[in-house]
């Protein structure tokens, strides 16, 4: 039951709309475990997971790297440093929200050119009497495409 329970209050505060018939009870709480440090760093310190790109632009003895004098350098220096990956200055999700908005504008406008702004035909098209013209021009039959042959070719 505590399971049950410790489930249902990260449940809710996920904001995930689970039935209860979509639960799943574990013997044992499932815990969150804090990642080990790695042992060949040693008593290196921990520095936080933070790009230089989010760092202020003034303010340190190397104004490029952002960084001042004798500051320990990141574990993962070359992904956090100012010649790493940008930064996105937009969250993921807002920028899919962005894009799908854009591009569902663009359909939106095509379809609109398409079938809302095309002009009605200028004129009435033209109508023949006798069924189009079938016996003046001598039926259906006679004015099919003949067919090539190889013999039509060779001569």
């Amino acid at each position: 039951m505590s399971s049950l329970r410790i489930f249902s209050s990260v449940a809710s505060k996920r904001h995930l709309k689970l039935s209860p018939t979509s639960w799943r009870a574990y013997a044992t709480p499932a815990t969150l475990k804090h990642q080990e440090r790695d042992p060949q760093l040693g008593d290196y310190p921990d520095l936080p997971w933070v790009s230089n790109q989010e760092l202020p632009a003034r303010g340190w003895w190397d104004q490029q790297m952002r960084r001042n004098f004798g500051d320990p350098i990141q574990e993962y220096d070359e992904v956090l440093s100012m010649w790493g990956p940008d930064a996105p200055p937009v969250p993921p999700h807002k920028a899919l929200f962005q894009l799908s908005l854009a591009i569902s504008a663009f359909a939106g406008f095509g379809f609109l050119c398409q079938y809302a702004l095309v002009p009605d035909r200028p004129t009435v098209p033209r109508e023949y009497p006798y069924s189009g013209l079938v016996r003046e021009l001598g039926g259906l039959e006679e004015n099919k495409a003949s067919e090539e042959t190889n013999e039509d070719i060779d001569e």
